[in-house]
């Protein structure tokens, strides 16, 4: 089983928060994959930190600074998924990559990846040359399918 994060663990309290109140341990389990003894572990020791607020059998809720952390990695999460939609990446897949990798940029490089997607979202010609690009990925995707077909009937 991996090992989940903070950043994880704070992402899904604040996904739980917003749709019941609070975060119960059980479902945190259930969400990220974790049993609730390594959550229950992890729940005190983000309260030790002042993330969340944390009481046996009720559930956990984001402090102020568990919120404030928990803004921070949904917009590292939105321009990550946006970088890769704007790639061509369909909006699943994206989704879930950005989950992936999001825990692994640094602040430096997200402000350049933020500033590359506005400018890519706004500017004209840019939009074009992705557009283009996006057509490219498709011709090639559709010239690779092709040949695995002709491929597989040559068999």
């Amino acid at each position: 089983m991996r090992h989940k994060t903070i950043e994880e663990y704070i992402e899904t309290i604040c996904v739980l928060e917003q749709q019941d109140g609070r975060a119960q341990t059980g479902m945190i389990a259930s969400r990220i994959g974790v049993k609730p003894p390594s959550i229950t572990e992890m729940l005190q020791k983000l309260e030790r930190e002042g993330l969340i607020h944390y009481e046996s059998y009720t559930g956990a809720t984001l402090t102020r600074s568990g919120k404030k952390m928990a803004r921070e990695l949904m917009q590292k999460h939105r321009v990550i998924a946006d970088l890769l939609e704007i790639l061509g990446i369909d909006h699943k897949q994206a989704e879930t990559d950005a989950c992936e990798i999001e825990h692994h940029v640094s602040p430096e490089t997200l402000k350049q990846l933020e500033q590359f997607v506005e400018f890519a979202k706004n500017d004209p010609v840019t939009t074009k040359s992705i557009s283009r690009f996006k057509s490219n990925c498709q011709q090639r995707k559709s010239k690779y399918q092709g040949n695995e077909q002709s491929g597989a009937a040559d068999q």
